[in-house]
C-alpha cells in the first residue's frame, strides 16, 4: 500500500508556502501567499483555501506537516511565535486539525531543516547532525539516529541566544574589545547579535563605523577589501568558537548550514577551517558544510517527521 501524499506548509513571518511530498518523498512547491500574521481567522481561512485550491494533489488521509518559526511546547503543543501573533500561544496543531479535519503535526523550522539534511541531505550517514541556521539571525537544531532531539522546553540546539559571544577578538595581531549588544530575546551578548546576516552588519558597523549590507561585506571580503577582511576575521572567531563548543558538547560529526549565508560557499569553507582549529578533535573530512536544502529544507523535514509519526 502506497504512502499518502503529505501536505507541507512553511510558516514564516512574511509568507505561507504550500507543497506536497509524494510517496517517493519528492517535494513539489504548489503555492506561496503573504501570511496574515496578526489574525487567526484570516490565517486559518487562507490555509484552508490554499489546500482546497490544490486538493487534486492530496487524498482524504493526507496529513498536514508544518515547519514554522517559533517554539512548540512539547507537553502542550502551545506555540511561542511572537513575530506571528496569529497563532502565538495557540495550540496550533490541535486547533488547525479540528478546522481542516486532517492530522496535523507542527515543528520548529530549524529542527525540520536538520532532520531533512540528516535523512536525505548533506548529513546522511552521520549519527549526530547539528543544523546551524545562519540567516538574518542564528538558530539551530539537533538530530541523532535520524530523530529530532527535543528538549523539555521545546528548545534544543539553540546556540544563537544566551550570553555566549566573545568580548575580544584578534584582528591582524591586535586584540579588540567588542560591546555586548542587547538582543530582541531580552538578553545581552547573544551570538545572534553578531552571527547572522544582520549580525555581520552590526559587527562591521562596530569595527569600522561603516554601514554596509551583509551581501556587500561578503562581496568586498572576496575582493580582498581590508575592512571587510577584518570584519570576517572577527566573524569567524565569534561564530567559529561557539560552533566548535556545540560540536564538542553534542558529538556531531557533521554540521549542516542553512539560511542565506549558507549559499556563500567560500564563507562556509572558511567557517569549517576556523571550527577545525577550535574543536577538541579535528578531522580531515569537512565538519561544516552547506545544507543541500537551502530553500525548502523545513518543509521536507516536516513531511519526513509526519512520515515517522504516521507512516
Amino acid at each position: 500500500m502506497s504512502k499518502p501524499a503529505v501536505i507541507c506548509l512553511d510558516l514564516g513571518g512574511s509568507f505561507i508556502k504550500l507543497g506536497v511530498m509524494d510517496a517517493q518523498n519528492a517535494l513539489t512547491i504548489l503555492d506561496q501567499q503573504n501570511i496574515p500574521a496578526t489574525s487567526w481567522t484570516a490565517f486559518t481561512t487562507l490555509v484552508s483555501h490554499m489546500i482546497a485550491q490544490h486538493q487534486a494533489h492530496f487524498t482524504a488521509d493526507s496529513p498536514v506537516a508544518i515547519s514554522t518559526a517559533g517554539i512548540v511546547a512539547p507537553d502542550t503543543g502551545e506555540m511561542f511565535a511572537s513575530n506571528i501573533p496569529a497563532f502565538h500561544q495557540r495550540r496550533l496543531a490541535n486547533e488547525l486539525s479540528a478546522i481542516l479535519q486532517r492530522r496535523v503535526i507542527v515543528h520548529n523550522d530549524a529542527d525540520c531543516f536538520t532532520l531533512a539534511e540528516a535523512l536525505t541531505g548533506a548529513g546522511q550517514a552521520h549519527k549526530v547532525v547539528f543544523g546551524a541556521i545562519l540567516g538574518s539571525g542564528v538558530g539551530g537544531g539537533l538530530v541523532a539516529d535520524g530523530r529530532i532531539i527535543t528538549g523539555q522546553n521545546g528548545l534544543t540546539g539553540e546556540w544563537g541566544h544566551g550570553p555566549i559571544t566573545l568580548t575580544e577578538v584578534e584582528i591582524d595581531g591586535e586584540t579588540l574589545r567588542l560591546p555586548r549588544l542587547s538582543c530582541p530575546c531580552g538578553q545581552k551578548g547573544c551570538l545572534d547579535s553578531y552571527g547572522g546576516a544582520r549580525g555581520l552588519e552590526n559587527l562591521h558597523q562596530t569595527l569600522h563605523s561603516s554601514t554596509a549590507s551583509s551581501i556587500d561585506i561578503i562581496k568586498r571580503w572576496q575582493q580582498q577589501d581590508r575592512q571587510a577582511q577584518q570584519t570576517l576575521q572577527a566573524w569567524l572567531q565569534l561564530v567559529g568558537q561557539p560552533l566548535a563548543y556545540t560540536i564538542n558538547i553534542t558529538g556531531a560529526s557533521r554540521v549542516v548550514v542553512g539560511g542565506g549565508l549558507a549559499s556563500v560557499v567560500p564563507l562556509i569553507e572558511a567557517l569549517d577551517q576556523a571550527v577545525q582549529g577550535y574543536v577538541l578533535r579535528s578531522t580531515r573530512q569537512r565538519l561544516v558544510v552547506p545544507g543541500a536544502f537551502a530553500h525548502h529544507g523545513g518543509m521536507m523535514g516536516a513531511a519526513l517527521l509526519a512520515r515517522q509519526r504516521h507512516g
